[in-house]
């Protein structure tokens, strides 16, 4: 046998796992929340949940995935609304939050939930992130990457093996996150889309906390505040 054969017949393939991603967009808000998985595990991540996460939950339960972690993009009220069920449905679990919103979400001025005339407030995370930090999902890596604007501790879960990233209320498809709100800042959201978000690869599939998910590249090319500013 030739060593070429040898060594063919000893090798091993290393397969790359690909994280799965469900979205569900719930209540009236239409907000985009996630459950990230990847094939043949049963722990996975809810990635924000807002009001009404019944079908959210009811899937997890259906699927017998077991979330180990809740992760939030921002604190506002349209993606925390729901922590506290899924604490009830599933039992304890770290909670993740970008440490400039540590608060946030037991203050109803802060998650805006005062702005819709109620007075929200769920369990505040326990676990801060910061801007460059890694989380591991079996096997799987993530990037925390900071995003301020739209709030000021928005962050992207990024997937960069399978071009994957969780971006939260920072671009849309077509669109961009609000900055009139009494924490947003408009110069951190124009510095967060053209050196953040526009610094990831065009096959980047980006899925936002409202609407369809899209690609870097076709943002980058169709994107009316991409390409004009705002």
């Amino acid at each position: 046998m030739s060593p070429r054969g040898i060594f063919q017949s000893h090798r091993k393939v290393i397969q790359v796992k690909r994280p799965e991603i469900a979205t569900f967009v719930l209540s009236d808000f239409q907000t985009n929340c996630f459950v990230v998985s990847t094939p043949g595990d049963t722990d996975c991540w809810i990635v924000d949940c807002g009001f009404e996460p019944g079908e959210m939950l009811d899937h997890l339960a259906e699927k017998g995935l077991k979330p180990i972690a809740l992760l939030l993009t921002h604190a506002h009220s349209d993606h925390i609304a729901g922590v506290d069920a899924a604490l009830s449905r599933f039992g304890a679990m770290p909670i993740y939050i970008h440490e400039a919103e540590a608060g946030f979400c037991s203050d109803p001025m802060l998650n805006l939930s005062s702005f819709m005339g109620m007075e929200l407030r769920v369990t505040e995370p326990d676990h801060q992130v910061g801007d460059g930090d890694t989380l591991s999902l079996n096997g799987t890596d993530w990037r925390v990457v900071h995003a301020p604007g739209h709030s000021p501790g928005g962050v992207l879960f990024v997937h960069d093996e399978s071009s994957q990233a969780i971006v939260g209320d920072t671009l849309f498809a077509g669109g961009i996150g609000r900055f009139d709100f009494p924490t947003s800042n408009v110069k951190d959201l124009r510095r967060t889309i053209s050196e953040v978000l526009m610094s990831l690869p065009d096959e980047m599939t980006i899925h936002p906390g409202h609407g369809p998910s899209t690609t870097i590249g076709d943002e980058r090319r169709t994107n009316p505040y991409v390409l004009h500013g705002f």
